[in-house]
């Protein structure tokens, strides 16, 4: 019983990462219809802010975070209004290519300023963790749980009750009617792919805490993001929450697996996913369109 206690915590603790790197993957999606090829540059670079604030002014790691969310904000504007929105109504393809090659760029741009080196934020408080008899819960993964949470909620809010996040949903219902009734497409393109990069900054943020970082370690993250918006369901940030403490659910019991390696269990955690697919194509709180 304490084993399957240990691994439900994992799984939990785990997932509440898969969460944080999701919401933002599924926000753009849904309103923009864009499949984010550059949202794991997007994290890797928020974990680089963490890096690099923690090493040259000693910041707590946890302080950090509202300063990544800041800078993505900025730079994901930016990016959208400048680029990416040349291209907004053009057919899925195009945006693959050109994000994809955004993220090339980025983690260029990243190996030439940081080189391939592994860079870890190892704060006081790095590796201890709350002891409950034979279980452990590591503090950071625990906090970053909850901050996940707060992410999610936090963004859950600004959709549902602020003017901002109701055009936004506006906008992802009928791009047109909402352009009838003066909302600026641009500027509520712009805002969602920045809210999409501040959620990747902070969870690159959570993640530089938890495991070494180098510019190319933000590419399995995109395709993590992608899985758990499609495990739990496009368009509401509750589906996303559910997928992505779903996904590391599934992951830590079948790493548990006598025998059975990472990727191993990400073929398991896979497979989960096309069952899913099969059986109720919208995802487990999805809805269907």
């Amino acid at each position: 019983m304490a084993e399957f206690v240990q691994l439900v915590i994992i799984g939990l603790l785990a997932g509440g990462v898969y969460v944080a790197v999701g919401v933002g993957f599924g926000l753009v999606w849904g309103v923009l219809n864009i499949v984010n090829l550059a949202h794991g540059a997007l994290v890797i670079i928020g974990a680089y802010v963490t890096w690099q604030l923690f090493t040259a002014f000693g910041l707590d790691p946890f302080l950090t975070l509202p300063i990544n969310a800041v800078a993505l904000f900025v730079f994901g504007y930016a990016l959208q209004r400048g680029v990416i929105n040349r291209i907004i109504r053009a057919p899925l393809l195009f945006t693959f290519l050109l994000t994809f090659g955004i993220n090339l760029i980025a983690v260029n741009v990243l190996l030439l300023i940081f080189k391939s080196d592994f860079r870890s934020v190892t704060p006081s408080y790095s590796g201890q963790g709350l002891e409950l008899g034979t279980i452990v819960i590591p503090y950071i993964r625990l906090a970053s749980l909850g901050i996940a949470m707060l992410l999610a909620g936090g963004l859950a809010f600004v959709l549902n009750r602020l003017r901002t996040g109701l055009a936004i949903q506006a906008v992802a219902a009928d791009r047109e009617a909402a352009q009838l009734v003066g909302i600026d497409l641009r500027h509520i393109y712009a805002v969602t792919f920045g809210l999409g990069a501040v959620c990747a900054g902070v969870a690159g943020g959570l993640i530089g805490m938890i495991q070494a970082i180098t510019p190319t370690a933000g590419e399995p993250y995109t395709l993590q993001a992608f899985v758990v918006v499609i495990l739990g369901g496009l368009g509401r940030v509750s589906a996303t929450v559910v997928g992505g403490l779903a996904f590391g659910l599934i992951e830590a019991f079948a790493q548990s697996i006598p025998g059975s390696g990472s990727v191993f269990a990400n073929a398991i955690a896979f497979g989960v996913l096309v069952l899913v697919l099969v059986t109720r194509p919208q995802g487990l709180l999805g809805r269907l369109r």
